[in-house]
């Protein structure tokens, strides 16, 4: 069946609730709050607070990311968005800012934090459609620069490892490395002002 990605408006909001699982809500209840909150804010929303925050900044706009459909059934996550709404994205050790002369305007620049693939569709290349899709969102919203601090699959992962994307996935997608301060975790960039 041909594949539709779609910005997660707050009139998509149902098909991301079948996607995560009313009740698990994505990985460990996540819900896609993870890259956006402090741990301890984390500890404190617990499940269902996550989720109403999350639905929240859906219906508040603009689009935190991105849903792909196979046959009206939202079946694939990618979470795209400005970098600097994304608070532990940022202060994380392996993913936080770079700073040099080069790099691009950080209110300009987008990030992608996670992906989520709906049992049945995974190992399909579903993430790169999906991230091909968040860097072509970014930059039609003036995005100077997408990152991703993805992880290095140099062994089978565990269960949840690559929500973050691999970091195979994003080099065929022509993101470069610009630090890696974690063996593991890569920070990429793809720059659209070249």
């Amino acid at each position: 069946m041909p594949l539709a990605i779609h910005p997660l408006t707050p009139d998509r909001w149902p098909d991301l609730v079948d996607l995560f699982g009313p009740e698990r809500g994505a990985n460990s209840g996540c819900w896609c709050m993870w890259p956006r909150i402090a741990r301890s804010e984390w500890n404190t929303l617990g499940k269902e607070g996550r989720k109403r925050r999350f639905g929240s900044i859906v219906k508040k706009g603009p689009p935190p990311g991105l849903l792909a459909y196979e046959g009206g059934i939202a079946i694939g996550w990618v979470a795209v968005g400005p970098r600097m709404s994304v608070a532990r994205f940022n202060q994380g050790r392996a993913s936080r800012p770079t700073e040099g002369a080069s790099d691009p305007d950080p209110d300009r620049t987008y990030a992608i934090t996670c992906f989520y693939i709906r049992t049945g569709h995974r190992k399909q290349g579903l993430m790169q459609k999906l991230a091909s899709a968040a860097a072509e969102h970014a930059r039609k919203q003036g995005a100077a620069a997408v990152e991703a601090c993805a992880i290095e699959a140099d062994k089978p992962l565990q269960w949840g490892d690559g929500f973050v994307g691999l970091a195979t996935v994003f080099r065929r997608l022509g993101f470069h490395e610009v630090a890696r301060r974690s063996p593991k975790r890569p920070l990429m960039r793809l720059d659209f002002r070249n």
